[in-house]
């Protein structure tokens, strides 16, 4: 089913090098996460590490043989890196107050803030209940930024940029899994403390982004929206480098107004015609986190452990699929408001379903638990997963937090995002601390799983999917869910601005 986007409305603006610094310093909250990612499945392959904390799961390790599959199954190993998106799904709705009430700027700042401290309580922890403390405070950071900056781009971005423009956080987010994958290489050596030096180095990224919170400019709609309309202007001005910016300017606060009549957004973001941005930011969110990109990311070391990698081979193999993934994610920043973002998930919904169903395969067949894989199937399968990577880094990665952040009217916007990170966050929680007693239980078939689910995906994209390209963020409803031949029912014929009061 197609569903095209009209073209560009291009409003007036020109790209400065001030505008392009807000951006890189804004996306450094993508850094934050990505670093966290990477640095958790590398710290917990570290024998320093499982020994002060997991003693249990280092014997086991030690004694792989007796089932390749099992030796990293432990609950509260997997509460190392669960624990943070659990924290971060509770934050997402303290950030969303804040981006609503603060601005997005100081939501951004506090985000930095509560990660500075998470690192310098992680690189101490003397124990597994501060470590776990550390942890949370991470996931803190984690809701807090990742509210707030993907909103911040999308709001602060040209419209005919806007897609290139969110994906600068998806690419920082692969920058930051590398930055830890080459840090985990690094410090494995540096022994009692490298995991130390691992965790301890996520407060560089939220240093600078601390910092540069105090550069970046906030947006407009926050501004308008929050009655300084005449900062709003001067913001938009500055972000566009033109003074004639009275077309958006007056879309915005038309949109702000509508939104100000909303007393309760979040009682308004569960009627039914606020269904289709909805349940798109919410399902969007679930299959992101269930192409099974986050137990690969999470856990690449420990996965190339189990086809047969020795340790520093395992983490050097980690380090190539983050290099891949930085590479590939250039790819969406290029082509995703020339193709549109239907296009690119549809054929990497495809290219990943080949490589799952290659992978489970290959491990099915010719891994045993108590063997390993000879040097030409390890290969493969490192391919594979650099291949699968690939594709998800172009596509399914950046979209799931693009398309989310530009699909709700303002009025709704903060608290449709919410929604939509917190449900990020729980299905990262549940892969995070269920994947290693699913690869345990399931073995390979753990794989087939994940294809499932990229099936249905694909499905999804297809039938109900709009595209959103070129589209005003603050146009949506018109331009894009009221013309959709399944979401067009939801929206009613009443004018946008006849909301209910209460």
């Amino acid at each position: 089913m197609s569903n095209n986007a009209p073209p560009p409305q291009v409003y007036r603006s020109k790209i400065t090098a001030y505008v392009v610094i807000c951006w890189l310093i804004a996306a450094l909250g993508g850094l934050m996460f990505g670093y966290d990612i990477g640095i958790s499945g590398g710290v917990t392959s570290m024998d320093d590490f499982l020994r002060k904390f997991f003693p249990s799961v280092y014997q086991r390790k030690l004694h792989a043989k007796e089932n390749n599959y099992c030796k990293y199954d432990d609950q509260l190993l997997q509460l190392f890196t669960s624990s943070l998106y659990l924290a971060a799904l509770v934050a997402s709705f303290g950030a969303s107050k804040a981006c609503s009430v603060l601005g997005r700027r100081p939501t951004i700042g506090l985000a930095s803030l509560f990660f500075i401290l998470a690192a310098i309580i992680s690189g101490v922890a003397p124990n597994k209940a501060i470590l776990i403390i550390g942890r949370i405070l991470f996931g803190i950071g984690v809701g807090f930024g990742n509210e707030s900056v993907p909103l911040f781009l999308s709001e602060v971005a040209p419209v005919q940029h806007r897609g290139a423009v969110n994906v600068l956080f998806q690419l920082f987010i692969t920058i930051g899994v590398l930055a830890a994958n080459l840090v985990n290489y690094g410090v494995s050596s540096i022994h009692p403390h490298g995991w130390r030096i691992a965790l301890g180095l996520a407060g560089v990224p939220a240093l600078f982004l601390f910092i540069g919170s105090f550069v970046i400019p906030e947006t407009p709609s926050s501004l308008i929206e929050r009655g300084k309309e005449s900062e709003g202007k001067k913001s938009l001005q500055k972000i566009r480098g033109v003074d004639n910016v009275e077309s958006e300017f007056e879309e915005i606060k038309l949109a702000c107004e509508i939104a100000n009549q909303v007393k309760f957004p979040l009682k308004k973001l569960f009627k039914r015609s606020s269904m289709p941005p909805l349940i798109i930011g919410v399902v969007i969110q679930v299959f992101q986190q269930f192409t099974g990109i986050n137990a690969i990311m999470f856990y690449a070391p420990v996965l190339f452990q189990t086809v047969g990698f020795k340790n520093d081979a395992s983490l050097l193999s980690a380090v190539i699929t983050g290099i891949v993934n930085v590479v590939s994610t250039f790819v969406s920043i290029f082509v995703v408001d020339r193709l549109g973002r239907r296009k690119l998930l549809l054929q990497a919904s495809v290219q990943m379903l080949i490589c799952m169903i290659a992978v489970g395969a290959i491990l099915q067949v010719h891994l045993t638990t108590t063997g390993s894989l000879d040097k030409g199937l390890a290969f493969v399968v490192v391919v594979l997963v650099c291949l699968f990577v690939m594709s998800f880094a172009w596509s399914w990665g950046p979209m799931g937090w693009l398309i989310p952040s530009e699909i709700f009217p303002i009025e709704t916007r903060t608290a449709g995002y919410a929604c939509a990170v917190s449900t990020n966050m729980l299905c990262t929680f549940i892969i995070a601390q269920a994947f290693l007693s699913m690869l345990c239980h399931m073995r390979a078939f753990i794989f087939f799983f994940f294809a499932a689910w990229i099936l249905v995906m694909g499905l999804f994209v297809f039938f109900l999917l709009p595209e959103t390209k070129g589209v005003p963020i603050d146009a949506m409803t018109d331009q894009v869910w009221k013309k959709h031949p399944v979401w067009k029912k939801f929206m009613g014929n009443s004018d946008r601005t006849c909301y209910e009061m209460t």
